[in-house]
This record gives C-alpha cells, structure tokens and sequence, in this order.
C-alpha cells in the first residue's frame, strides 16, 4: 500500500515537471519569435525581442475630448467620427504590441499622464477629414530633442504602414497642427514620439472602418520596426 502511495506522488511531480518544462519551453520559444506547433492559431503575434518589456504609449486621437472629424450624409446626419476610427485602431494595435511582449498605455487626447511622460516610444492616432482623398501622413515635433530617432521611427511608418495598408504617403498636407502637436511639448524631451493620421476618412473609409485590423497591424509593425532597432544615443 504504502508503496503504491509512493509511486502515485512519483509520478505526480513527474507530470508536474514535464508541464513545467514545456511551459518554459514555450515562453522561451516566444520570445525568440519562435512559435510552437500547436500554437499558430492562439496567438497572432509572435514575442519580438527587441520590444520585451518596452513602454509604449499610444494616444487615441480625441478620446475624452471631441469627435474629430465628422462624416455626414446628404441629410446631415453623422455617419461615421474620427474619435471611433481612433479607438478601434488604437485598441487592436494595443493589443498586437502586448502580445508582442511590450508594455502598452493607451492614452486619451488631453490625457493628464502626458506630462512628463518616458516612454520608449509614443504614436497618436488620427485619421484625416471625410473628403475624397487618400494616403497616410506622419510628423514628429520640428524642435525635437531625438530628431535622428524620430527620423528612424518615420522611415518605420513608410516602410511598414505603406506596405500593410498599401496607401500612398500624402506629405503635402503635413500641418504645423502635426509638427507643433501639443503632446510633443508635454512628455519628457527624449521619448520618441510622432503622430499619424491613418487615412482619409473619405477616400479611405472602407479601409478604415472595414478592415481595422489590417491598418492596426501595419501601425504595430512600425512601433516594432522602430523597437527593434537599436537607439541612437
């Protein structure tokens, strides 16, 4: 009897041992940006080295202040706001970073933790006006203490943003709205940071709106583009 006991407690921590060994196993696998065999369909995004344990805050353009920009139809009732295109895109792109390993603060518009914020990066979300136009824009704040970074972070936005969404850059429209943003002269001097308008909420609504995900995607691959780099100093 007693020596059945002794086999069943044997053979206990045996099974506890190979359990924890395949959990390790698996968090090592991660963050290596390695994937399991049957771990394809959990996840949808992979650990990313370069942003384990990063801090990244990202701004969902006009929550907790307005509406933004708003479509209307040919009676003058609102269809769609930019506020809900922000949140939606800032959500989902949480999301994808967490899973990647990094450490997310979603901010609103005037949020009061922008002051003096340190973060290794910080991207505001917009989308841009509902006439028929298409194409992304970016800007970082013109007197900038990390100019070379930020530099760095928007050659991010146009290799991976472009290509996800497949947008055209539409730099024309670049404002002092964008360059002098007034989150820019609030956080701390040396965290890059930049701000985004994803899209047209005219020419590029469908995209918007219908395929969230897709533009999410291509806004987490920049952030990990730019984490995955080394910083200048």
């Amino acid at each position: 009897m007693r020596r059945a006991t002794v086999q069943s407690v044997q053979r206990f921590f045996a099974i506890l041992g190979f359990a924890a060994f395949l959990g390790i196993a698996l968090i090592v696998a991660r963050v290596f940006g390695l994937e399991m065999p049957w771990d394809g369909e959990l996840t949808t995004q992979s650990v990313v080295l370069g942003a384990f344990n990063r801090q990244v805050a990202l701004i969902s353009g006009h929550a907790g202040f307005d509406s933004g920009a708003i479509c209307t139809d040919a009676q003058g009732n609102v269809t769609l706001t930019e506020a809900e295109v922000n949140a939606v895109a800032a959500t989902l792109t949480a999301g994808l970073l967490r899973e990647a390993g990094a450490d997310v603060l979603v901010l609103d518009e005037y949020d009061p933790r922008l002051e003096g914020l340190e973060a290794d990066v910080l991207l505001s979300l917009h989308a841009d006006s509902c006439i028929d136009a298409t194409g992304y824009k970016a800007a970082y704040y013109r007197r900038s203490r990390v100019p070379a970074n930020a530099d760095r972070f928007l050659a991010c936005i146009d290799d991976h943003y472009a290509a996800l969404t497949a947008l055209p850059r539409h730099p024309d429209t670049v404002t002092v709205n964008m360059t002098e943003y007034h989150a820019f002269r609030k956080i701390a001097p040396d965290t890059p940071a930049a701000i985004l308008e994803m899209g047209f909420l005219g020419g590029d609504q469908t995209l918007l709106t219908q395929d969230p995900a897709r533009v999410a995607r291509g806004v987490a691959d920049s952030i990990l583009c730019f984490l995955d780099q080394p910083p200048d100093p």
